[in-house]
């Protein structure tokens, strides 16, 4: 089918004329396909740094739209989540019922074979949700984190999005698909069960940056191009995937690893893609491509996913802007404790700011949302003003030496005072000396006349 698709896709670029077109982003596609058409533009897109937050394209990124199957982003968010906190483990064992079966059987909504009576582990189920888009291995994850109560799933849908800083989501099931199109099977009852999921590329772009930074396990499960599960079992099954820009798929860009593709007839073909080249990871949102009644809009969607990425790549960079210590900004000094990264227009300096001890690369692109504006702590740094204060002290301390010995200069006549006074004492010793020794002798010549 896939196959088909792409040979029928390629008989339409032949034959359909191409439609001049002043749009940028058209204009930005055309130079990697020149044969894309203005009908299959999307209806929104967004293109985000992973490791900054910072966006450096966009274009209707608000509008609300219909995600379809990337809803199971979520879902599968949550999974993660419940790994990384131990509640969960990959190993764990999930014994399928003759509901799931059921689920499995209906032919509205994307699915695998699930057999009752089957264990499937976490790890599977993940695999399943993942790549062929299974709804009913997604809701199985949702029962199991949730104890079978559909309502309790969505409530920590919705909370864990609020919480991210999606504020335009709004989840109604937790696949995708509306629940009424289960036939009975999956029914919610304190949300709506005939509406589609709402959100935008900005949300989904926030729910990305944070799943690929939080738990990048989840690139391991979407990178391939081709998966298999239960091998070597009576229930193997090998699945292609959707996302066709993936490394060694049709239409497979460098460094593409993943992340999810969703359609529907609202929301029309979406996908969330990631990929990385030299440290550089960029999440894109592409959305609400073509018209769902022409079913090869999941190959049209690629075109423009790919070269909005390809030019993220060539335009910016992710790189240090500033070495980790002594910082001079607006001739103040501050001390900082890491080294400062941005993401750069290529060929362009940044400024940098301080405001509240906290440090900004002012790069001109502004974040996602500002639970992800990345800041830096910084202290002033006061040994200038020490150094200061020591050159004052011996400023200070020359200046009363220069002071003593001023004083000493103008009486040091007050210094004979007590040297006088001894000379005074000495010589009245020495005369009463001599003066006794004097009768002395007078007395004893006397005595010797008279003898």
């Amino acid at each position: 089918m896939k196959k088909l698709g792409a040979l029928l896709l390629a008989g339409l670029l032949v034959t359909t004329p191409l439609v001049a077109s002043a749009d940028e982003l058209m204009d930005i596609t055309r130079q990697m396909y020149p044969e894309v058409l203005d009908i299959h533009r999307p209806k929104s897109s967004i293109i985000v740094d992973a490791k900054t937050g910072d966006v450096v394209w966009e274009d209707n990124a608000d509008l609300l739209r219909d995600p379809a199957s990337m809803s199971k982003l979520m879902t599968l968010y949550l999974v993660f989540e419940a790994l990384d906190k131990g509640e969960i483990s990959k190993d764990d064992v999930i014994t399928s019922t003759p509901r799931e079966q059921a689920i499995a059987g209906l032919y509205a909504i994307s699915n695998n074979k699930i057999v009752a009576g089957v264990d499937y582990t976490v790890d599977e189920l993940i695999t399943m949700t993942a790549i062929p888009s299974s709804n009913v291995t997604t809701v199985m994850l949702a029962d199991y984190l949730s104890n079978g109560d559909a309502d309790v799933f969505l409530d920590k849908m919705n909370e864990a999005s609020q919480k991210m800083g999606m504020s335009n989501t709004k989840w109604y099931n937790a696949s995708g698909a509306a629940a009424v199109s289960f036939s009975g099977y999956y029914t919610p009852q304190r949300y709506d069960n005939t509406k589609e999921n709402q959100t935008t590329a900005r949300d989904m772009a926030i729910l990305g940056v944070n799943f690929v930074n939080k738990y990048p396990d989840i690139l391991n499960y979407t990178s391939d191009p081709v998966v298999t599960v239960k091998k070597g079992t009576p229930y193997e099954e090998t699945f292609e995937t959707y996302n066709y820009s993936v490394a060694g798929a049709l239409y497979g860009l460098e460094g593409v690893d993943g992340l999810k593709t969703g359609s529907s007839p609202a929301g029309a073909f979406n996908y969330i893609a990631t990929g990385e080249r030299k440290g550089e990871r960029f999440v894109e949102l592409i959305m609400g491509v073509g018209d769902w009644v022409d079913q090869n809009g999941e190959y049209y969607r690629h075109p423009f996913g790919n070269a909005l990425l390809e030019k993220a790549f060539n335009d910016y960079e992710y790189k240090k802007v500033l070495d980790k210590g002594l910082v001079d900004v607006d001739g103040q000094k501050y001390k900082v404790d890491q080294d400062v990264y941005a993401t750069v227009k290529k060929g362009t300096t940044p400024s940098i700011e301080v405001k509240d001890d906290q440090l900004t690369v002012n790069n001109g692109l502004n974040p996602i949302t500002e639970q992800l504006d990345v800041t830096y702590k910084v202290t002033k740094d006061n040994s200038l003003f020490a150094s200061a204060q020591k050159v004052e002290n011996k400023s200070k301390s020359k200046t009363e030496k220069v002071t003593a010995i001023s004083i000493l200069e103008h009486y040091q006549w007050l210094l004979l005072i007590p040297i006088l006074f001894l000379l005074a004492v000495i010589i009245l010793l020495l005369r009463l000396f001599f003066t006794k020794n004097g009768k002395g002798e007078t007395k004893k010549g006397q005595a010797k006349r008279k003898k």
